[in-house]
């Protein structure tokens, strides 16, 4: 009688607190292959339109991707991440761009006056926030009425492919992933509303073969739903904001 093959082992993972998590992966952020972040720029920025002279807050700005980009085309940038290391490449980055980076917790009140900002924009974060309707009343709190936010996250069904936010860490070799919380899209739905936001637009995107062409790592993905989008805007200001006439 032969023995059975056994399985292959699954490859070691570690999972570390969402803080401790993005620290080290600061190390290699900026130079990973990675689908999400090619599939979203493109869309965050055709969503955000002109923000020149505009006050913008990006919430969980990371090593500053929109951020940089946003301030070089003339807006007023406040950067906020509760990642020391995420943090320090992102002012490395900056050079003499004048952004304002601040060490925050997104799990708590944000640090800012009501109406403070004309544009709210939180990438690829909220499936590290626990508790999304707190924060989502924070943002409409510190939005100036007429202005919006726009928000970016992982879409819920690449859970179904075991896919959450993770790298491989350069000092262990190992996958790691700073910790997640598993929101479907209606939780997201639901808390955009409970906050007493207008969810102005919401749009889901795939994986197609031109980003499979570009990015390796995306190539098994096609077809499936990688990103999920979201414009938030103040009850009432939708027609003002986008060109037709308010009716009561």
């Amino acid at each position: 009688m032969h023995n059975p093959i056994p399985p292959n082992p699954a490859p070691p993972v570690d999972r570390l607190p969402t803080r401790e998590g993005y620290d080290r992966w600061s190390a290699c952020y900026d130079e990973e292959d990675n689908p999400l972040i090619a599939l979203e720029e493109p869309q965050v920025a055709a969503l955000l339109g002109s923000v020149s002279r505009l006050r913008v807050l990006d919430l969980g700005c990371g090593t500053g991707r929109h951020a940089l980009r946003l301030a070089a085309v003339g807006a007023q940038v406040t950067a906020v991440d509760f990642s020391e290391g995420m943090l320090a490449r992102a002012r490395n980055r900056a050079g003499r761009l004048p952004i304002d980076f601040r060490t925050h917790d997104l799990t708590r009140p944000l640090p800012f006056a009501a109406a403070a900002f004309d544009r709210i924009i939180c990438g690829l974060v909220l499936d590290h926030i626990p508790k999304l309707t707190p924060l989502f009343v924070e943002m409409r709190r510190v939005c100036e009425p007429t202005g919006f936010a726009v928000i970016s996250v992982m879409h819920p069904a690449m859970l179904l492919r075991g896919v959450e936010a993770r790298f491989t860490d350069r000092t262990t070799g190992r996958e790691t992933r700073p910790a997640s919380t598993r929101h479907q899209l209606t939780d997201y739905i639901n808390a955009v509303l409970a906050a007493g936001w207008t969810l102005d637009r919401a749009s889901e995107h795939e994986v197609d073969e031109a980003l499979a062409g570009r990015s390796e790592r995306a190539r098994k993905y096609v077809g499936w739903p990688m990103l999920l989008l979201m414009r938030l805007t103040q009850p009432g200001e939708k027609a003002r904001l986008f060109g037709k006439p308010c009716r009561t």
